[in-house]
C-alpha cells in the first residue's frame, strides 16, 4: 500500500532508501519484528531503541530531501515525513492490519484488540506524534483512516517504479516462483484498484486460488489453536517465518537502523 500513498512512495523514492530497497525494506521489517516480539516495550525488547533510530533516521531524510532537486521537483510539500504524513503509515499498518483480521475472520477478544492497539499508540508516541492525534480505539482510527488515509491513495511514477523493485525482490528469493503469487496476494489484499495503479498483471488461476485458498487456510489454521498444542508451538512456528523474513533481507547479516548521510545518489 505504501507505493499508493504518494508523499511516502516519493520519500522513500528519493531518498537514500530509494536506491536499496532490499536495505530499506529490511529495516521496515524489522519495526514490524521487534513490535511483535515478547516485551516489546519492555527491558528485553528492542521497539524503544527501533523507534528512536527509525525517529532520527526521519529528522535525517526531512533534513536531506529538500536538498534533492527531483524530489523537489515532485513533491508537493515543502518537507517530507510530517506527523500527518506518519499517521498516514500508521494507518496503512495498524488500522489496515486490524480490519484484515477482522476480514479474514480471525478471532480476536477485546483484550487482545486493545493491546494491539496500544502496542500501535505507543509506537507512534515515540516516533514523534503528538497524543493528541493518536487515535483513542479503533472506532477512532477507522474514522480518522478514512479521512487521511484512503482519499489520499493513487497511482505515481516512483510508486510504481518501488512496487516494481518489490515484486523483483520476490523472484530473488526463489528464482522467480513466488512473483506471480506475490500478484495475486497483492489484488487479494488491496484490491483491484490499487492492482491496477501498480500495474499488476491479472492471472485468473492465481487469483482465484489465493482468493479461495487463504480464507480456507487462515480457517484451517484457527481450528488447529484449539487442538491441545502449547501456545508456544504456534508462535515458534511464526517465529521461524519472521526470522527467515529478516535473514533473507538482511542477507544473513544482523539488520542495523542508520541514519542516512545522502539521498538517492541515482537522482541527486
Amino acid at each position: 500500500m505504501s507505493c499508493v500513498i504518494p508523499r511516502e512512495a516519493k520519500a522513500v523514492y528519493y531518498s537514500s532508501g530509494g536506491a536499496d530497497m532490499k536495505d530499506r525494506i529490511a529495516k521496515t521489517a524489522t519495526i514490524g519484528y521487534d513490535i511483535g516480539a515478547d516485551d516489546a516495550f519492555g527491558p528485553s525488547g528492542q521497539m524503544i531503541v527501533t523507534c528512536l533510530k527509525t525517529r532520527l533516521t526521519h529528522s535525517a531524510v526531512r533534513h536531506l530531501l529538500p536538498r534533492s532537486a527531483p524530489w523537489n521537483a515532485a513533491a508537493e510539500e515543502a518537507k517530507p515525513i510530517s506527523q500527518a504524513d506518519t499517521m498516514v503509515t500508521w494507518h496503512s499498518l495498524a488500522t489496515f492490519t486490524r480490519n484484515k483480521l477482522d476480514a479474514w475472520q480471525v478471532p480476536i477478544d477485546e483484550a487482545e484488540s486493545a493491546s494491539f492497539l496500544h502496542l500501535w499508540q505507543i509506537t507512534a508516541h515515540m516516533l514523534g506524534v503528538k497524543d493528541e492525534y493518536i487515535p483513542a480505539d479503533w472506532e477512532e482510527a477507522n474514522e480518522q483512516s478514512r479521512q487521511v488515509l484512503d482519499p489520499i491513495l493513487a497511482p505515481t511514477h516512483e510508486g510504481k517504479a518501488l512496487a516494481k523493485i518489490l515484486f523483483n525482490l520476490a523472484a530473488e528469493y526463489d528464482q522467480g516462483l513466488s512473483k506471480p503469487t506475490m500478484y495475486s496476494f497483492t489484488r487479494y489484499c488491496l484490491g483491484d484498484q490499487i492492482a491496477a495503479w501498480l500495474d499488476v498483471p491479472r492471472n485468473a488461476v492465481g487469483d482465484a486460488a489465493v482468493a479461495q485458498g487463504w480464507p480456507a487456510f487462515i480457517a484451517f489454521r484457527e481450528a488447529t489453536m484449539k487442538a491441545p498444542v502449547p501456545p508456544r508451538a504456534y508462535w515458534g512456528f511464526d517465529e521461524f517465518l519472521r526470522l527467515s523474513v529478516l535473514f533473507f533481507l538482511g542477507d544473513g547479516k544482523t539488520i542495523s537502523i542508520t541514519m542516512p548521510t545522502g539521498n538517492n545518489p541515482n537522482y541527486g
